[in-house]
């Protein structure tokens, strides 16, 4: 009971945690209009963080401050920016009201882009100085490759290693969407160009090009469509862990750090053959090699644990861990530029891959608030969670930099255009046009932000037939 309550209050402080990290990049940003508009002299009603009517709210010398009940955003009420009455409420207005002048207008609108990147860059010293975990996995030989995958029957081997997919080079599996695994899922064509090397038995390396067809596996209808999958998978160690008592492991004298690399005769470059092939009951063949290199070979015939009888999905195994992992992420120091140019690179990919016809990435496939707070909750679980905060910070409000001051309605980009053309035609723009625009486009906005969570959560929610098997730790009757 106590381990349940620990276990929610947890739960609760970490959710708590990224509420608070999404208000203060939202605060930073509606406080660059604020203080933009102080600076030019500009009417400001409400400064409210979230939308909808206050929840809380307060008076200070002359400006409402509030906390709306929408957790979505934030907004700074300045009406002579814009009438914005259908998003932010109605404004007490004073009728002496003077208008701005264009110029003041480009500049607060252009103000909260710009206390954006300024956080970005806050945020980017910070990793410069702590350092962020290494999440990629340096390495883009094949492991596995499944016989029914795309990859087999294009001719892919476990042992190849990778060097360009569709003409772009590539040095490791994963991570900075300019892994294996990313460049696969955001292809654009029909076939997946692999340039790889494949080493010889007499220890030459033959280039090859090979194409592959993809698979995208099926979802939920409540679910986004699945990028697109070959079936490799990469080069994982195959070190023999810890023994369990009385399992067909000890029976056949295998010891821990023996490095398996042979399975039936033909060499293995990750445990997932092994796993596969274990789990029909059939009895295997292993080549170990030994700490002072020699090699032995034994034959086991996996078991069900004693205590897995009658268990739904119990399948039988040797009986030992798999060891030779890693336990701690190395640590990199990026620059501060650098930080920020990635994270531009990579929202204009995104963006590109969305728009070019001949990718599997859509609109779907984007992240609002549940998404992203999702995201960030798994990050605070995992080590060293907060300097990945950090470092996703980053990238973060780059994005909300960008998308704000794009060239759209009701956003500050369009703030900035309407600005601009007044001080070119020196007149206000406006009319019947403009406002059915941006009504049109909040319609707009808001269909995409619920369509969005509404995925978000679906993909949270997932299915039943997602989770893992959960069985008690295996024990072998001797």
């Amino acid at each position: 009971m106590m381990n349940t309550i620990l276990s929610s209050l947890e739960t609760a402080w970490l959710i708590f945690l990224v509420v608070m990290f999404f208000n203060v990049m939202i605060f930073v940003h509606e406080l660059g209009h604020f203080l933009a508009g102080k600076w030019r002299g500009a009417y400001i009603d409400r400064f409210q963080i979230w939308f909808g009517k206050p929840i809380w709210q307060k008076e200070i010398k002359g400006v409402k401050w509030g906390i709306g009940w929408i957790p979505a955003g934030g907004f700074v009420s300045l009406p002579q920016l814009g009438d914005m009455q259908g998003i932010e409420g109605e404004a007490d207005i004073p009728q002496d009201l003077k208008p701005l002048k264009p110029l003041d207008k480009v500049i607060i609108a252009a103000a909260g882009p710009l206390a954006s990147l300024l956080l970005a860059y806050f945020f980017a010293v910070i990793v410069w100085i702590v350092g962020k975990p290494v999440g990629e996995l340096p390495t883009t030989t094949i492991g596995y490759v499944p016989a029914d995958s795309p990859a087999a029957q294009a001719g892919l081997l476990p042992g190849d290693c990778i060097r360009a997919i569709d003409g772009q080079p590539v040095e490791k599996w994963m991570g900075n969407m300019e892994g294996v695994r990313e460049l696969i899922a955001m292809s654009e064509h029909e076939k997946i160009t692999f340039t790889i090397d494949r080493p010889q038995a007499d220890g030459s390396v033959q280039q090859l090009t090979i194409e592959s067809g993809y698979r995208q596996p099926e979802t939920k209808w409540w679910q986004r469509t699945a990028m697109r999958q070959v079936g490799i998978s990469p080069l994982a160690p195959t070190e023999v862990g810890n023994i369990i008592p009385g399992s067909p492991a000890e029976q056949a004298g295998l010891v821990k750090g023996q490095q398996i690399i042979k399975l039936n005769g033909a060499p293995v470059y990750s445990p997932l053959p092994i796993l596969e092939l274990t789990e029909t009951g059939a009895t295997v063949e292993l080549t170990l090699r030994n700490a002072d290199g020699s090699e032995v070979t034994t034959s086991l015939t996996p078991a069900v644990p004693t205590n897995w009888q009658g268990l739904e999905k119990a399948c039988p195994i040797l009986g030992f861990t798999w060891g030779g992992k890693s336990k701690t992420l190395e640590t990199e120091h990026p620059g501060v530029q650098a930080q920020i140019n990635q994270s531009f690179r990579w929202m204009g990919e995104t963006l590109a891959k969305v728009a070019a016809p001949g990718s599997s990435v859509g609109m779907q496939h984007l992240s609002g608030p549940v998404g992203i707070g999702n995201y960030l909750y798994q990050m605070l679980e995992a080590e060293n969670g907060w300097k990945l905060i950090l470092w996703f910070a980053v990238v973060l409000n780059v994005n909300l930099a960008v998308l704000n001051i794009l060239p759209l309605p009701i956003v500050d980009g369009g703030h900035v255009v309407l600005g601009t053309l007044e001080i070119i035609f020196r007149r206000p723009v406006g009319g019947k046009i403009l406002e059915w625009i941006q009504t049109g486009f909040i319609f707009l906005l808001l269909t995409f932000f619920i369509f969005i969570t509404f995925k978000d959560v679906g993909d949270m929610v997932g299915t039943d037939d997602d989770a893992p098997a959960k069985l008690p730790t295996p024990v072998f009757s001797k």
